[in-house]
C-alpha cells in the first residue's frame, strides 16, 4: 500500500485543520492506522491511531480534547481532525499503516511523506 498525506498548512492558533491520508495499491482496512509528528530538533512522536475496523481510537495525552481521528474504509482514506490547535502542535505530520494498534512508530511499516502543519500564535 501506498499512504498520500494531505491538509497541511499554515493556521492561526485556536484554528483547525484536517488531515487526510489515502491508501493506493491495496485497502486500507487490512491496517491499523496512525497518525504521528515530528518537529523540528525534535524525535517523531504518536498522536493518534485507530483500528480496522474504526470502532477504537486511541488519542496522545496532549491532543485528547482538540484531535480526532476516524477512517473511511471504503474511501480508503483516514482523516485527522485537529481544533484548537496550538503552536506547539506544529511539526510535520505523517500518517502510517501497520499491522498492530500501538504509540510505538517502530511497529508501523508503511509511512506516507508528510504534510507540514504550522500554527502562528
Amino acid at each position: 500500500v501506498q499512504l498520500q498525506a494531505s491538509g497541511g498548512g499554515l493556521v492561526q492558533a485556536r484554528g483547525y485543520l484536517r488531515l487526510s491520508c489515502a491508501a493506493s495499491r491495496r485497502p486500507l482496512r487490512s491496517y491499523t492506522m496512525a497518525w504521528f509528528r515530528q518537529a523540528p530538533g525534535k524525535e517523531r512522536e504518536f498522536v493518534a491511531c485507530v483500528t480496522r475496523s474504526g470502532g477504537s481510537t486511541y488519542l496522545a495525552n496532549s491532543v485528547k480534547g482538540r484531535f480526532t481521528i476516524f477512517r473511511d474504509n471504503d474511501k480508503n482514506t483516514v482523516t485527522l481532525q485537529m481544533n484548537n490547535l496550538k503552536p506547539e502542535d506544529t511539526a510535520v505530520y505523517y500518517c502510517a499503516a501497520g499491522e498492530s494498534l500501538s504509540g510505538a512508530y517502530s511497529e508501523y511499516a508503511i509511512w506516507g511523506q508528510g504534510t507540514l502543519v504550522t500554527v502562528s500564535s
